[in-house]
């Protein structure tokens, strides 16, 4: 299933869904950065979400970024993965159907990506989060799902290259040894179950895709 993602550049109407998911999330993580009243209601916040029941913020937070630099990433991650898995569901679920199959894994990558923050968290009145993270971490895994055997490497080194699958069983690794640390203010919890999500979703709409995964696996071997 490579060849699926050697197909060049996306247009904007091959992957619909990533590029109104860029720009909804552009332009209400700019109005957010003005308004901190607005950020607040969007936020993250689980003592929130259990004493005032406002679920809304599992998915409103994914809307929302801290800073620039917090949304470039997390833009350029979805840009990058985005295009190619939403082209590929659209192959495989069909022009109607693989669009949405998209958008659901991406919304609902959002809300699986924090329960375990919010189980975590839900008595701790000063923990928050925000940003994209979980869902575009869901993304990025529907890619090593889809192709393991691509090449793939840090942004910042951009010379390292590692197959698909080996980069997501070392990103899965570090995200639970830096979880467990909790040292800096990054959502690990978010970026490891928002992977695991990625995988496992589209494996449970067609398990086939499953067999395909190991078959490319072990032409590793």
């Amino acid at each position: 299933m490579n060849e699926l993602f050697l197909m060049g550049e996306p247009k904007l109407w091959e992957a619909p869904m990533t590029y109104l998911l860029l720009l909804i999330t552009i332009y209400t993580s700019y109005r957010a950065m003005e308004d901190y009243e607005m950020k607040d209601k969007m936020i993250f916040h689980p003592h929130t979400i259990k004493n005032y029941k406002e679920w809304y913020r599992f998915f409103s937070h994914g809307l929302i970024h801290a800073d620039w630099i917090h949304l470039l990433f997390n833009g350029y991650v979805l840009y990058a993965f985005g295009a190619q898995v939403e082209m590929t569901f659209t192959i495989l679920w069909g022009p109607a159907l693989g669009p949405i199959v998209y958008l659901s894994m991406y919304v609902s990558g959002l809300a699986m990506s924090s329960f375990y923050s919010y189980y975590k968290h839900q008595d701790n009145a000063h923990y928050r989060a925000l940003g994209a993270s979980g869902a575009v971490s869901s993304v990025v895994f529907s890619f090593i799902l889809l192709a393991p055997t691509a090449n793939m490497g840090l942004i910042f080194i951009p010379g390292i290259k590692f197959p698909a699958v080996v980069f997501g069983l070392a990103y899965l690794f570090y995200s639970a040894y830096m979880s467990k640390k909790g040292r800096d203010n990054i959502g690990h919890d978010a970026h490891y179950w928002g992977s695991v999500w990625g995988f496992v979703l589209p494996i449970i709409i067609m398990p086939d895709l499953f067999y395909n995964f190991i078959k490319q696996v072990q032409t590793l071997f």
